[in-house]
């Protein structure tokens, strides 16, 4: 039986009423004579139905700078192989940069509250200024340049004189490890590459000289190495020149190089924990529409907006969040550790800046509750009226405490795509209620569907996250992957001619989605597929827990389930509290539910972009080699899960 779920949030009418996405429902109503009703799922049907009306329409109705073409869709009942626009150009950065007036477009903040405003005009200035650079350089349409930078303005304005080119943009943080940097740029060979020459982070200032000139002499691509002095210089990096005298001062007027829709625009790269990163390429005209379709119509972000996003260069979330720019929003870009100096250092923000849409990831958000926050009681907050999460699942606990302790009237927006379409499949709606544990709804234009295992649609049971159709920012493929045979294998083996996104979710009896984890870590006892976020939903309610890490142990001809926790400072696990743990879990959830084994360890190994690696845990577990420790954040948390005589 389906428990009812419990609605924490609705917009007020007059709300509703004033959205872009009612707005615009009203103009496809009155372009093809169709009636909605308001209701916003029957829109969603439509534009599925109607895929290439739906998209093409979208193009004209956001004024989109390109030459459209004549067909919207060849080869569309193909996955792989369908091609949206085929005939269409267009360059990103044109678009990124049609507002060029004296409103901000960005400012940007760090752990010292450093601070500094760029309008719109001088974006664009400077932005000529390093495209013109980089012409002079021999950078043209498809070279790759390449970014290992912080969240800053400069990193913004080196992607938009890089595709302003018709050149490809690649980034990073700094801090990948060297070879982790080596797996990802050595693949796409960058002919220049940005860099800094430290960073900051918890109150630490992070010197990688040393690691930009090991990076440097193992990278013969590069012809140039731009520095910017982002700390005090301490050590030499060798062969650079630095961001101002690489600039052409005189330089004020940019030539944007026209390229097609799917010519491709990043090049990002998959975790790598179980090997050599994939890299992912992404297309002009797809990875545009898409966000801009997310971003006004999903999230309703306009001009007057104050958006932010807490995220580093190496994950999609910087690539989504300066698509802002096309809707001539005031991007709040912040580069640090976003407890530092407090637990209160982004409501600060959020405050000080007038945030009006926060982004950030699931584990902050339960961090932050952890830590005993309750910015409703310390802070204004009069300017947030959106929170938008992503990166791990959202546990309903985490939805509790967004409502009751930061602030009751706003739309609390879990959101969930990935890497591999640079954007979302499900996501929020600023027309829809709030549903605890669940995201809004599916996206525009998306065939979003869930399959039990034989290949059937399922409602209400868990399942394959799966999209049943083509959608335009798709990935164009993976980089050096000339026969298709890696991109095909990555999505469409499990079901032919369906995109299998790799998630274990379910759709509601509320039109909406709830996800259980990645499918590759499915829990397993006694042929029961359980998803790890349904345990780590109910671990996460033990006030003595921080967070766990759940894997599925090969264990007498079966699988049993290891329980990891990472508990508060001074807390030891005791037989009492392993008891409360499977307690609370096995009444919250199922006796399956409950772990075999529970360990205390003392971190939980995460990537760069801050997701737990359940398959590289499982590894180690099993005495396997994990292929890639380059990409986690701190690999020397994977030690903790050796030789343990508990596991034997």
């Amino acid at each position: 039986m389906t428990t009812k779920a419990s609605q924490l949030w609705a917009p007020k009418p007059d709300a509703i009423d004033n959205t872009q996405m009612t707005q615009f429902m009203r103009a496809i109503e009155t372009h093809y004579g169709v009636s909605f009703s308001g209701d916003y799922h029957a829109l969603h049907q439509w534009s599925v139905d109607n895929k290439e009306d739906f998209w093409s329409f979208l193009w004209d109705y956001f004024g989109v700078i390109g030459n459209k073409g004549n067909t919207v869709l060849r080869d569309g009942d193909k996955m792989p192989g369908a091609q949206w626009f085929p005939d269409a150009t267009l360059n990103f950065a044109e678009n990124l940069l049609r507002y060029r007036d004296n409103r901000p477009a960005a400012v940007f903040t760090n752990e010292l509250n450093e601070r500094t405003e760029i309008t719109y005009q001088e974006l664009y200035t400077q932005t000529a200024q390093l495209a013109e650079a980089l012409k002079q350089q021999g950078v043209s349409a498809g070279d790759r340049v390449a970014g290992m930078l912080p969240n800053c303005i400069e990193t913004i304005i080196g992607m938009l004189a890089t595709t302003s080119l018709g050149a490809v943009w690649s980034s990073c943080s700094p801090d990948f490890g060297e070879q982790g940097v080596l797996d990802r740029f050595g693949q796409v060979e960058p002919k220049v590459m940005l860099t800094v020459n430290g960073y900051y982070y918890n109150g630490k200032t992070i010197d990688i000289s040393d690691k930009v000139n090991g990076i440097r002499a193992q990278l013969p691509s590069v012809e140039a190495l731009v520095v910017i002095p982002f700390t005090p210089a301490t050590h030499h990096i060798e062969k650079a020149t630095a961001w101002r005298d690489y600039l052409v001062s005189e330089a004020s007027e940019l030539t944007f190089v026209p390229r097609r829709f799917n010519d491709p625009l990043y090049i990002m790269f998959s975790s790598g924990t179980t090997g050599v990163p994939k890299c992912i390429v992404h297309g002009i005209g797809g990875t545009l529409l898409q966000h801009i379709k997310e971003q006004a119509l999903h999230t309703d972000i306009r001009r007057d907006d104050t958006f932010f996003y807490f995220t580093t260069c190496g994950w999609m979330m910087w690539n989504w969040l300066v698509s802002g720019l096309a809707l001539g929003a005031r991007l709040a870009l912040f580069d640090g550790s976003p407890f530092y100096p407090s637990p209160a250092a982004m409501p600060d923000l959020i405050d000080r800046e007038g945030i009006t849409v926060f982004g950030t990831s699931a584990k902050y958000l339960a961090a932050l509750q952890k830590a005993g926050e309750k910015p409703q009681e310390s802070h204004k907050l009069t300017s947030l009226r959106a929170i938008l999460t992503t990166g791990s699942v959202l546990a309903p606990e985490s939805f509790d405490y967004v409502y009751r302790d930061i602030k009751s009237d706003l739309c609390l927006s879990s959101i969930s795509g990935g890497t591999d379409i640079v954007s979302c499949f499900a996501l929020g709606n600023p027309n829809l209620p709030v549903y605890r544990g669940q995201l809004q709804c599916r996206g525009l234009g998306l065939a979003v569907n869930v399959y039990n295992d034989n290949g059937e649609p399922v409602l209400g049971e868990k399942g394959e996250l799966v999209c049943e159709q083509s959608f335009p920012c798709m990935p164009t493929g993976f980089w050096n992957d000339n026969d298709g045979s890696k991109y095909h294998s990555a999505y469409f083996d499990r079901f032919k001619n369906i995109w299998a996104h790799g998630d274990y979710a379910e759709l509601t009896p509320e039109h909406g989605v709830i996800i259980y984890g990645r499918s590759d870590a499915v829990l397993n006892p006694g042929g029961v597929r359980i998803g790890t976020a349904e345990i780590y939903r109910q671990v996460e309610k033990v006030d003595a827990v921080l967070e766990s890490i759940a894997i599925g142990q090969r264990w007498q001809d079966d699988e049993r389930i290891v329980l990891f926790v990472k508990l508060r400072e001074g807390v030891e696990l005791t037989d009492e509290l392993r008891t409360e743990i499977k307690q609370v879990i096995r009444a919250n959830a199922t006796p399956r539910h409950v772990p075999s084994v529970i360990l205390q360890v003392a971190d939980i190994p995460r990537t760069i972009s801050g997701k737990i690696v359940e398959l590289a845990v499982r590894q180690v577990v099993h005495g396997e080699t994990v292929k890639n420790t380059d990409a986690l954040a701190n690999p020397e948390a994977l030690e903790f899960f050796k030789n343990r005589a508990e596991l034997t």
